[in-house]
């Protein structure tokens, strides 16, 4: 019986880490497709929108917001979160897998029992426990994380 449960998780272990890894790959692809996307939209908006008659530069502003949740989505690409995550308030899709990731700056805590950037660090959770060992989080991408989840939940 013991060997049948550690044959198990051991499977268990490596069917996600198999799964994370074809996701990872696949997931470079959407990147790209994604990037088009905002270009596009950016580029549509700037040429559809006529300059404010009073000056006031509203046009130039717009496209530094999408740079601005270009940039935050894009730690969530690069670093795997949406091959099992989504994030609909940053109309992100991503995988089913794992939870909507839109309110995980303020339900972490109540959740794990510790602030998002502690969690990031040192998981409580077995699945996040052993993606984030395959692949630690520096500092830097961390806080990058930590504020891109906190635009999404404002």
């Amino acid at each position: 019986m013991p060997n049948s449960v550690a044959s198990f998780i051991i499977c268990t272990i490596l069917g996600f880490g198999i799964g994370f890894a074809g996701f990872q790959l696949a997931g470079k692809d959407d990147v790209a497709s994604t990037d088009t996307r905002t270009e596009t939209a950016t580029n549509t908006e700037s040429t559809d929108n006529t300059p404010a008659e009073d000056g006031s530069g509203e046009e130039a502003e717009q496209p530094t917001t999408e740079s601005v949740v270009s940039a935050n989505s894009e730690i969530l690409n690069t670093k795997g979160c949406l091959s099992c995550h989504s994030v609909s308030s940053l109309d992100l899709e991503g995988g089913a897998t794992g939870p909507d990731l839109s309110q995980a700056f303020t339900g972490v805590e109540g959740k794990h029992g510790k602030p998002l950037n502690e969690f990031l660090k040192e998981p409580t959770s077995a699945v996040m426990s052993s993606v984030i060992s395959g692949s630690p989080l520096t500092d830097e991408e961390i806080q990058q994380l930590v504020d891109a989840l906190q635009e999404a939940a404002e």
